[in-house]
């Protein structure tokens, strides 16, 4: 079994007395694929919902700022006037797709970039499976396969005219948007010969993730004194990307209850970033102390 694809097919095939259409067999798979949940879901609350909302006919249901979900505005309607107003939306899809045809889902057709499923895998895998814009990793949100130069602007449908792209970050950008974020993921490899962070022996770390690493201070102000340092050659804290700042809170947290266990006592700690030379900066590779 290479994929849930497998088991999801023989499910759908055994509902189905043993033969089901490629469409009933695209809906069971379309059931479990979360990507397209998170497509939709996010479309709903910045276009249907927010439509809707403005004309007064739905209201949002929130978690404190997060929009959860929606209801009716009314909700007094009898069993009799809810089925007449189902009938009524129903008139209108009919209406409209009798109106626009395939032109309604032409977007995210195969004649609008469809990509192949092999040039999805060479490209997330050369991406890291990491979104190539923010960094987010695919275990953490849905990746796109998009083109960089867009179809409508002339752009090939060839490996080399492709980018991995998380949901959030492909929706926001623009359909005549040629910005090719690649660059982006490989500047996470930057290092600089004569830093002395980025020339760190293997033996001075102490813990690492993706993104960072922890060191002890060489000249501790206090037992347990540790730097928490991003392996891309930065300068400061405001030239961080969004991912190393997880990184580094992560790791933060990490060497916080290593120490904690290590020695009970300890009551507070001091978090310090030195962000220049007038700040107190002698290293130009950041580091949190």
């Amino acid at each position: 079994m290479s994929h849930i694809y497998q088991p999801l097919m023989i499910k759908a095939l055994l509902k189905n007395d043993g033969q089901a259409t490629t469409e009933e067999i695209a809906k069971a798979l379309l059931a479990y694929d979360q990507s397209q949940v998170e497509y939709y879901s996010l479309r709903t609350k910045t276009m249907v919902g927010k439509v809707l909302t403005n004309n007064g006919v739905v209201e949002s249901v929130k978690d404190g700022r997060q929009i959860t979900g929606y209801r009716l505005t009314e909700t007094t309607h009898t069993e009799a006037e809810r089925a007449a107003l189902q009938a009524m939306c129903d008139e209108a899809i009919n209406a409209y797709i009798s109106k626009r045809g395939e032109a309604i889902w032409g977007h995210r057709g195969p004649d609008s970039g469809y990509v192949s499923g092999s040039i999805r895998y060479n490209v997330l895998k050369r991406a890291k499976h990491r979104c190539e814009l923010c960094g987010g990793h695919e275990d953490q949100v849905a990746l796109h396969v998009d083109h960089t130069t867009p179809r409508s602007k002339g752009g090939p449908d060839h490996i080399s005219n492709y980018q991995a792209l998380c949901m959030t970050c492909n929706t926001n950008k623009r359909d005549t948007d040629d910005t090719d974020f690649r660059g982006i993921l490989d500047s996470y490899n930057n290092r600089q010969t004569d830093c002395i962070f980025c020339e760190l022996g293997a033996g001075r770390i102490m813990a690492e993730n993706e993104l960072c690493i922890a060191i002890k201070d060489a000249f501790p102000v206090t037992e347990g004194h540790t730097l928490i340092i991003p392996k891309r050659h930065v300068a400061d804290y405001f030239d961080l990307y969004q991912p190393e700042r997880n990184a580094i809170e992560a790791m933060l947290h990490e060497q916080r209850q290593s120490i904690l266990e290590k020695d009970n006592t300890v009551t507070g700690f001091n978090v310090g970033i030195n962000a220049g030379a007038s700040a107190g900066q002698t290293v130009f590779h950041l580091s949190y102390d």
